[in-house]
């Protein structure tokens, strides 16, 4: 039986990832580690929360008591480590919670791990940190430029994970990935702002020319990587993990209302975000060259991802109602309405 600590459990990449690892390893035990800011909901795992193996415990990474009980009682095989402040265009407004969270709060669960002893330590980080390319991929080896508050203590808490392992021979894997779309995610985020908001017949606010190109994991492939990783991965290593779905934002807006039948009179188009990166895209060839490729044929994971948010409007309509459109009018200082 192998216990995993996963923090940040609650939100969109960590909740896909539970709900994934229960399924595929039936031997496995969950401590969800969550604060429920903004972006964690106990509602993404409603389905597994009366589940033996699954267990939830309300608190912060940055708390030490807090992670060091844990420790002591459930005795955590695996740390994965998905809590993060990791919306850029809060981080540009209020950039403190970002340090804070992205990397004290590394910090604190590094050093329980070193103090007790764990055989991996997960380090979720992002393509974001490397900054934009015009032209070519990004390998691991590459000189990390983050842009934004956001990328920038991811950066810093990654390179903290590094430092464990070189300092004191800490078990850290670190993962770099693109953009994931799925079921579940926090409707601030392009794909499932677009698709809910096309929904209600309301506006698609568009940063700039719209030609930001992303690459496009489905978070199920992303989940699949990291359990691929824990299993096949070389202890101190950083790994790519994307699918090679480049796509600009126009695109992915349009592919959106083609396939839910909305005008494109529905795109907004809004002042750019500062210190917007232009392109990201990850050279994957070292991941690949273990044997993982991602299964997600991107058309396909774009139908499931915007199916789940028309059978879900309980969901997202909540969320909407609330927190989120405060932040959503003064962010974008426009009627919500279109």
């Amino acid at each position: 039986m192998t216990t995993y600590l996963i923090t940040g459990g609650s939100g969109f990449i960590g909740s896909n990832f539970i709900r994934y690892l229960l399924n595929k390893d039936p031997d496995s035990t969950v401590i969800n580690l969550d604060k429920l800011t903004y972006a964690g909901n106990q509602e993404n795992l409603r389905d597994i929360e009366n589940d033996s193996r699954y267990h939830f415990v309300y608190g912060d990474i940055c708390d030490e008591s807090v992670v060091n009980e844990i420790f002591v009682t459930q005795k955590p095989d695996i740390v994965i480590n998905f809590a993060a402040e990791s919306h850029v265009d809060r981080s540009i407004g209020k950039p403190d919670d970002f340090i804070k969270t992205d990397v004290f709060g590394v910090f604190v669960l590094l050093e329980a791990s070193k103090k007790y002893g764990v055989d991996f330590f997960i380090q979720i980080s992002t393509d974001e940190v490397y900054g934009s390319i015009d032209k070519g991929y990004f390998q691991e080896t590459d000189q990390l430029m983050p842009s934004s508050p956001y990328s920038a203590t991811k950066a810093g808490g990654e390179r903290l994970a590094f430092s464990y392992f070189v300092t004191y021979n800490l078990p850290v894997i670190i993962t770099r990935a693109s953009n994931n779309f799925g079921p579940y995610q926090y409707p601030e985020k392009l794909i499932p702002l677009f698709i809910t908001n096309a929904l209600e017949n309301k506006f698609l606010p568009l940063y700039g020319d719209g030609k930001n190109v992303r690459d496009w994991l489905f978070v199920e492939d992303h989940c699949e990587a990291i359990l691929y990783l824990i299993r096949k991965g070389t202890i101190g290593e950083t790994y790519n993990i994307g699918s090679g779905n480049e796509m600009q934002n126009i695109e992915i807006t349009n592919l959106i209302l083609e396939y839910l039948k909305k005008p494109s009179s529905l795109i907004k188009p809004v002042k750019d975000r500062l210190g917007h990166d232009r392109r990201y895209a990850l050279d994957c060839t070292k991941l690949h060259s273990l044997g993982w490729r991602s299964a997600v044929n991107f058309n396909k994971g774009m139908r499931t991802t915007i199916e789940w948010y028309k059978s879900n409007e309980e969901w997202w309509e909540k969320i909407k109602s609330g927190e989120f459109l405060d932040f959503y009018k003064s962010h974008y200082k426009l009627s919500y309405t279109s």
